[in-house]
């Protein structure tokens, strides 16, 4: 199978590991993943970062939560299937988790409180082209009147023009532009590009 192919496609119970398996196989895939999202998470600022989700992230998303909660059942696999699957890129998107992380609790919640709307403001733009703002939590909203959430799940949509440019090596910027947290970032570094374009179809 391509590589490309592999990425795109949805995982099924088939290519998740028995319970047994994994726990032999844990430290030696745990360490290739930890390698593997080195390259795929992007600081914005000192408080924000996107981790962009692939094939490989969310496997070992849903081995560790098998793994945790001791799931077995064919049901309950499918249910976190469910759940995972949809954070796979489709080939002409980018698909990220995006973190708000303050180490002071009381900072932590002023912060949140100030930053709703935030998930809206964040960008990704591919050089010579307009900025992409994500379609955010698609499964729940997770801003309510009185804060944001420290987690948000995003969906950035490229046009076909955006993502022949990325494989060709264009540059590419990330930001947010919230009133009370802007940060720009010209350009990611040359792995985080290089993975990002190996997202795309």
């Amino acid at each position: 199978m391509h590589f490309l192919e592999a990425v795109m496609e949805k995982l099924t119970r088939e290519d998740l590991y028995s319970l047994e398996r994994y726990a032999e196989m844990r430290p030696e895939f745990r360490s290739r993943v930890l390698e593997h999202k080195k390259h795929r998470q992007v600081a914005i600022g000192p408080n924000a970062t996107l981790y962009f989700e692939d094939r490989l992230t969310m496997q070992y998303q849903i081995q560790e939560m098998l793994r945790v909660e001791r799931i077995f059942e064919p049901e309950a696999i499918e249910e976190e299937l469910a759940t995972y699957n949809p954070l796979i890129p489709d080939g002409s998107n980018w698909k990220a988790t995006f973190m708000l992380e303050y180490p002071n609790e009381e900072e932590r919640r002023q912060s949140l409180a100030a930053l709703r709307g935030i998930e809206k403001q964040t960008y990704v733009q591919v050089d010579g082209f307009e900025p992409v703002y994500p379609i955010a939590n698609e499964d729940l909203e997770r801003t309510n009147e009185e804060k944001t959430s420290s987690v948000h799940f995003m969906r950035f949509e490229l046009t076909p023009e955006m993502v022949a440019a990325v494989k060709e090596g264009s540059a590419i910027a990330m930001g947010i532009e919230h009133p009370d947290y802007r940060y720009h970032i010209d350009s990611v570094a040359v792995p985080v590009q290089d993975a990002l374009a190996a997202d795309l179809g």
